[in-house]
């Protein structure tokens, strides 16, 4: 397009060159929801939410079309073509008139550096309302269920490197205040999280929780950083916004690869 300018259809993600083409489309596209299973389903402040997984080797139009809008906002990502090696997360809004993209994360199906994001996007339109949020802590608590740690595949964009931090940083602070740092490790910290220790250490070492003293590294929890964490930022009542995910409201079960899929992908 001359003007720079693709058209999609938010549910199908057809996309066009044109917008007279987009609406000849809509007229005719009956699509609602995004395709495969929905594993989640939560009413948030002003707004209902849903999680579906889809099959990248089964949805695969759809897979690509979803890639090809990511691309779009994400220059450090590589267009991926082959989606059969991939599952993608597509985090939609809830109305009367059907379930509309907001976000997504994709994960390998076979990581081998246990990475539980590939790619993760909020689309412009629906940022700072916690969505970004939402979609990390979802895919924690994925990793939870299959009894493993994670982490996001590198190289991170700046908005999602500072996003993830932050995440980081306001769940092991919550968690060293509830555990009264008594003499916890970062194994545990690990553990509890399922976040991958080096990720731990780097982000404790930043927010200057972690000191080096005496040939060690102590964890050092400061009133002041308890008194910034607890300071919570004001909620507009009236706007749309999402918390963490709800372990209790996901229904999902581990996608399982058998030893010969494993080595083709």
């Amino acid at each position: 397009n001359p003007a720079g300018i693709l058209f999609f259809c938010e549910f199908c993600l057809a996309f066009f060159v044109k917008e007279v083409e987009l609406a000849a489309h809509v007229r005719k596209c009956l699509v609602r929801h995004p395709p495969g299973n929905e594993i989640y389903r939560s009413q948030e402040q002003n707004i209902n939410i849903s999680m579906f997984e889809i099959d990248g080797a089964k949805e695969i139009e759809y897979s690509q079309n979803l890639c090809f809008l990511a691309k779009l906002f994400l220059d450090h990502k590589t267009l991926q073509f082959d989606t059969q090696p991939f599952l993608f997360y597509i985090l939609c809004e809830t109305t009367s008139f059907g379930q509309h993209i907001v976000g997504y994360f994709s994960k390998e199906k076979h990581s081998e550096q246990n990475n539980n994001v590939a790619c993760i996007l909020t689309l412009p339109a629906h940022q700072r309302k916690g969505f970004g949020n939402f979609l990390i802590s979802f895919s924690y608590e994925l990793t939870r269920i299959e009894g493993k740690v994670g982490t996001p595949e590198r190289p991170l964009s700046d908005l999602g490197e500072v996003t993830y931090r932050k995440y980081w940083n306001q769940v092991l602070v919550k968690l060293l205040i509830e555990l009264e740092m008594s003499g916890i490790t970062m194994d545990e910290l690990s553990r509890r999280t399922c976040f991958r220790p080096e990720d731990i250490f780097t982000t404790l070492q930043e927010s200057g929780i972690i000191k080096y003293s005496n040939s060690e590294h102590i964890i050092d929890l400061t009133q002041a950083k308890v008194r910034e964490f607890t300071a919570s930022k004001k909620l507009d009542p009236t706007q749309p916004h999402v918390g963490r995910c709800i372990p209790s409201k996901i229904h999902w079960t581990p996608f399982k690869l058998t030893k010969q899929q494993k080595l083709s992908y």
